[in-house]
């Protein structure tokens, strides 16, 4: 079974960056079929980076520069479009791969024709591309027991609780795209991608690091806090607001899983486990602003186990009791 590999990458004033990840993209030792590039409008050079790699790699290289500027969500989106091959492996502009990345991809699709999508551990670098001595899915805690019901098939009932998909470390087959677009407007892209293509079939999840994930300040969406005291920090920032825009986005899953349930084969698990997560959310967003009338909604959640099924457990409730205000 031959498969094509696209990697669809999207550009923004990452000069300091992309050109270190282009070489690695085009070091891979399985390389891609062609790459995808669209620029959101760049201003310091990142165009003229990517044409001159256009005219030097051995693959075709297609560079498209936005008219206006898109945002993220609405350039990968175009990005992925564009993309012919029949698997789409997701880049940013400033990582660096391994170079046994898409290969070791591309294998996990041939095993199986019911793999839909494939992501990675990712070893952490700073601006300077020194080791964080840290790993991606350890940042969000991305631990063995998720990844065991991930391998499982049951992805579903982990995205409920938290995104661990990363774009950077994601492919999919191109042949769901149709299933996945539009993608609204404020969603990020791999969360919805991630969580549709989870109702739809299974995923392979390798627990190997195939790349180098680069934190830093100018991240538009990065991995969490890795410390004590900035996931405390964090906490305190979480507004009831934040609560609200989490209920949009479940119900923006709910809608799309609705109108093409015939497409998604755990569309009906999926929108029954959505209403109790939204119902679940509801209640951490309305909780009173005093601890001691917090009290009775917080037992209740927690004893009929939502914040175990749907949120983080104890770090949760801890969160909603004593950091909440």
């Amino acid at each position: 079974m031959d498969i094509s590999i696209s990697v669809a990458m999207c550009t923004f004033n990452g000069g300091r960056f992309l050109g270190a990840q282009l070489a690695s993209i085009a070091a891979q030792d399985r390389p891609p079929d062609e790459l995808v590039v669209c620029d959101d409008g760049s201003s310091d050079g990142s165009v003229e980076i990517v044409r001159k790699f256009a005219r030097e790699a051995a693959f075709p290289t297609r560079l498209v520069v936005n008219d206006r500027n898109l945002g993220s969500t609405r350039n990968f989106e175009k990005a992925i479009s564009l993309c012919q091959g029949s698997i789409v492996a997701l880049a940013d502009q400033d990582d660096v791969w391994y170079r046994h990345k898409l290969g070791r991809i591309e294998k996990a699709f041939l095993r199986s024709s019911e793999i839909i999508s494939v992501f990675s551990d990712a070893d952490m670098i700073d601006d300077d591309s020194q080791s964080l001595g840290a790993r991606l899915w350890a940042s969000f805690s991305f631990d063995r027991v998720e990844q065991v019901q991930f391998a499982n098939g049951h992805a579903l009932q982990v995205l409920l609780k938290h995104p661990v998909v990363t774009g950077a470390t994601m492919a999919f087959r191109k042949e769901c795209f149709d299933l996945l677009a539009p993608i609204p407007a404020k969603q990020i892209h791999d969360r919805w991608i991630s969580f549709l293509l989870a109702a739809r079939g299974k995923f392979e999840v390798i627990p190997e690091p195939l790349m180098q994930y680069r934190q830093h300040l100018g991240q538009q969406v990065g991995p969490g806090p890795r410390t004590l005291r900035e996931r405390t920090q964090r906490a305190r920032l979480m507004t009831a607001s934040s609560y609200f825009e989490e209920l949009e986005r479940f119900h923006e899953f709910r809608n799309r899983l609705e109108k093409g349930r015939f497409n998604f084969p755990y569309a009906g698990w999926a929108l029954n486990e959505i209403k109790r997560k939204i119902s679940h959310l509801e209640h951490r967003a309305r909780l009173p602003r005093t601890r001691v009338a917090r009290i009775p909604g917080i037992l209740w959640q927690a004893l009929n186990g939502d914040y175990w099924r749907y949120s983080a457990g104890w770090n949760s409730i801890a969160k909603d009791l004593l950091i909440r205000r």
